[in-house]
């Protein structure tokens, strides 16, 4: 795939990506696409369906994060990772955080363990088990939680609370049913601190990134 094709929608984000992020996410993707013809990680195909898809629906939540992770080494979890989105894309470029990726399915982290050694990303770690085993291993450990069409808002910001500081933060990516899941959340325990809306470029696809807290913390439940 070529630069070209990165940049089709890549410049549009606003984000100053090096040559070097673009050779890494370049080759992510080449990864990726090279394991879904065996191993059926992502039901998209077709590069610049990847590109649009994968990787911009995954970096542009970097400058709404950025405004809001300001610690110079956040530690973030990615539930149900999947095969890495957004996690690798973001590891990738931000260097300075450091990111767990927990996934259940072992055919998907065995394709995490080998992305993070061929990319050589030293800010990544691989967890081969469910979301409700971490957070009873790493209670409060995290800054923030993310998460890529894993599941729905309510179920998302329960599995998320015992995993985050007191003060931490929950990412959302969500598309147009946003405004529904929303009403099922008890905006008595969790503040709603942003709802952006993400462009992705030339692609009609509505995406959002909503941002929350707990309004109470983990220790108090």
């Amino acid at each position: 795939m070529s630069s070209e094709l990165m940049a089709l929608g890549i410049e549009n984000i606003g984000l100053d990506l090096s040559s070097s992020n673009i050779a890494d996410l370049d080759l992510f993707l080449q990864e990726m696409g090279r394991w879904n013809r065996v191993h059926n990680l992502t039901a998209i195909e077709g590069a610049e369906e990847s590109v649009r898809l994968h990787l911009i629906d995954s970096i542009t939540v970097l400058p709404v994060m950025r405004q809001f992770l300001t610690a110079a080494n956040p530690k973030i979890a990615d539930l149900g990772s999947g095969g890495g989105l957004p996690a690798i894309p973001i590891a990738i470029v931000q260097p300075t955080w450091h990111l767990t990726l927990i996934e259940a399915v072992r055919k998907k982290t065995a394709f995490l363990q080998h992305v993070r050694g061929r990319l050589a990303l030293k800010n990544i770690e691989v967890l081969s088990e469910r979301v409700e085993a971490v957070a009873q291993s790493r209670p409060r450990q995290f800054d923030a939680v993310i998460s890529r069409a894993f599941t729905n808002l309510n179920h998302f910001l329960d599995l998320s609370l015992p995993l985050l500081k007191p003060g931490g933060l929950v990412f959302a990516m969500k598309a147009k049913r946003a405004d529904e899941e929303l009403l099922e959340v008890s905006m008595s325990n969790w503040t709603l601190l942003a709802d952006e809306a993400l462009h992705i470029p030339l692609l009609a696809v509505e995406r959002r990134l909503l941002v929350l807290s707990p309004a109470i913390t983990p220790s108090t439940l």
